[in-house]
């Protein structure tokens, strides 16, 4: 894995080109490069995975026409290596990233739907004068780029785009929407105008002062109902584990993460059982006052104990100190899924003992995991009660409940569901997943700024995404759903916790559900099976039931995060109350502070838990801090 940088415009300056690859050190400690011809710049930084000795980038063909900045692994370089031997092509080394520069050799910018990974890469063609820029289908390695003048740049983070001090550093209003409705930031956008995000599955060209972007992969949900069940299940078991296999391929220790829930342990299981070393692993816990957060250590242990396996243990505790800085420095950007937390620890602890860890994450987008594709399925029948039971009786009372004092999310999501169910298909959806509810949202916002009119922007991106997907069978719309998620939550959220927590920590993380020849036999799953009798995951705990404990299979799912309402009520109160006072938020006068007063009081009290939202402001509030209150941030 690693960090990739890049300048296509008329004057490169050798000395920035260095600072702001360097500024992508923590990606790649092992080794660094840089390339400067006429017109282009191209920066890298290495954590040697494969091919330790011969890997060194930037990387040139045998006639120095192409060079190469690459982030990323290519689990099917072997068979391509031999593929293009016989076509002739020389090799200088056994490194995936000399793969790439010959397929693209041999194939030009079709050569991106033979690769089997995940992704970040430039390619410098010398001879016609083209830059060349691809992502990976899912988004697992990010790929900024941004136009400033006449100078075009790309980077693995905005960190090293924003080394230029000239680069200005506007607020995008519809980012902020976004950011604050979702507690991420979707689709192409980021929270400066000047930068955006190359979408996954596409390519980008910059030849003659003009970019060009395409999609080169999509994802189609068709589902085959002419197939049985047991067909599914051993079709699957096939290819997960040849997707182990490829995924386990690495010159340098390797281990994984065991959360305790179904996906993680699915993931160990299926590496010891292809691999005759124990397979190292890694879990998280969570102390301070947790209430009744459900603490999967004891699973984890299960799954170990069951394989083997050498399994280390760490604790959390509630001290954001500079952690919360670490954070936002990793993102340059607010992002505030708390599931950062614990992913910052386990990546940590993975370090001090590998340098390649594999993840269970994609398992719920490909099975139906999440609670509220459980919400999404019983709209059907909670839709069937006249209008005026549902709005006028059960919301009403829904609404009127207080949370649950231990801090579980039942009557949380009872009130998401019942605001939101009455609504078509998309609407309900987003209504699931925004955390500014309507008697929120219309007062969130200082009325100064120009974020009320872009109120809308992340609704119509959930709404886009979720149309894309024909649903002509009624049985067929959860396809939207997983689509929708797919397409944003999958690569702007978790994959990108995965992938600045890690790289945080020089750590490479490998996500073997997200094979793409996996994933796209998942698209033909009916999502009846996925998702059976209100059960989540229903045919992957039928999958996996030999190879994993019952009590794994069987308990509630919590996820990876922490117990953060818990934490803001008790151990971050006063942290919290200090960092959102009014006083610091005159510090940019975008936000209300009676309504932030309000939901801080509702949290506080029990009325209603508002943990995402509030650890939104949290973050925003270290951000701005860091990077716009009179761009005291150099680099960062």
């Amino acid at each position: 894995m690693c960090g990739i940088f890049g300048i296509v415009g008329h004057e490169i300056d050798e000395a920035h080109l260095k600072k702001a690859t360097d500024f992508l050190a923590h990606r790649g400690p092992d080794a660094s490069g840089l390339f400067v011809d006429a017109g282009v710049g191209l920066g890298h930084r290495r954590l040697s995975i494969i091919d330790l000795e011969g890997g060194q980038q930037p990387m040139f063909n045998e006639d120095e026409s192409l060079c190469i900045v690459f982030n990323g692994e290519i689990y099917n370089f072997p068979e391509l290596h031999d593929d293009l031997v016989e076509k002739k092509h020389r090799f200088k080394t056994r490194s995936d990233t000399e793969t790439i520069l010959h397929a693209y050799e041999e194939w030009g910018e079709d050569c991106v739907v033979r690769l089997r990974g995940m992704f970040a890469f430039a390619i410098w063609d010398r001879k016609s004068q083209k830059l060349f820029v691809a992502r990976d289908r899912f988004g697992i390695k990010p790929l900024f780029y941004a136009e400033h003048g006449n100078t075009f740049y790309f980077a693995s983070e905005m960190k090293a785009i924003l080394a230029d001090q000239t680069f200005r550093r506007d607020m995008d209003e519809v980012s902020l929407a976004c950011y604050f409705s979702l507690s991420y930031i979707p689709d192409s956008l980021t929270i400066f105008k000047g930068i955006r995000k190359l979408l996954p599955g596409h390519v980008l060209t910059r030849q003659k002062g003009r970019t060009r972007i395409r999609r080169y992969w999509d994802i189609a949900f068709e589902p085959d109902r002419t197939k049985s069940e047991d067909y599914f299940i051993n079709r699957f078991m096939e290819l997960f584990k040849e997707s182990i296999r490829i995924h386990l391929i690495s010159d340098v220790p390797l281990g994984a993460f065991l959360s305790g829930g179904i996906d993680s342990s699915a993931v160990v299981a299926m590496m010891s059982m292809v691999t005759d070393n124990p397979v190292n692993t890694f879990c998280m816990g969570f102390g301070g006052n947790a209430g009744g957060y459900l603490d999967e250590r004891g699973f984890a242990r299960q799954v170990a104990e069951r394989y083997r396996t050498n399994h280390k243990e760490y604790e959390i505790l509630p001290q954001p100190g500079d952690l919360l800085d670490k954070i936002v420095c990793s993102f340059d950007e607010p992002f505030a899924d708390d599931s950062t937390i614990p992913s910052y620890f386990v990546c940590k602890i993975a370090k001090e003992n590998v340098t390649v860890a594999e993840s269970g994450l994609g398992g719920d987008e490909a099975f139906a995991g999440y609670e509220r594709y459980l919400g999404f399925l019983a709209r059907a029948h909670y839709g069937r009660l006249p209008r005026v039971v549902r709005e006028r009786l059960i919301r009403r009372f829904v609404d009127g409940l207080s949370e649950r004092t231990d801090g579980h999310y039942t009557v949380n999501h009872m009130k998401r569901f019942v605001r939101s169910s009455s609504q078509d298909d998309g609407n309900a959806y987003y209504g699931y997943l925004t955390q500014l509810n309507p008697d929120i949202r219309g007062a969130f916002f200082s009325g100064d700024t120009g974020i009320n009119k872009c109120l809308d922007a992340p609704r119509q991106i959930i709404l886009d995404y979720f149309k894309t997907v024909p649903a002509e069978d009624e049985r067929d719309v959860l396809n939207r759903v997983f689509y929708c998620d797919i397409k944003t939550y999958l690569p702007e959220d978790i994959l990108a916790v995965t992938d600045r927590m890690s790289m945080y920590h020089a750590l490479e993380v490998r996500v073997p559900f997200l094979d793409h020849p996996l994933m796209e036999f998942c698209a033909t799953i009916p999502p009846e099976m996925k998702m059976k009798w209100f059960r989540k995951k229903y045919l992957l705990k039928k999958a996996v039931r030999a190879i994993l404990p019952g009590e794994v299979i069987d308990h509630r799912k919590q996820g990876f995060v922490g117990p953060m309402a818990q934490w803001l009520k008790n151990d971050l109160r006063a942290y919290t109350e200090d960092a959102l006072s009014e006083k610091n938020l005159k510090i940019h006068g975008l936000l209300n502070h009676a309504s932030i007063k309000n939901i801080l009081n509702e949290h506080f009290s029990g009325r209603e838990i508002h943990d995402t939202l509030i650890w939104s402001l949290l973050v925003f509030q270290k951000w701005f801090d860091l990077y716009m209150d009179g761009n005291k941030s150099s680099g960062r």
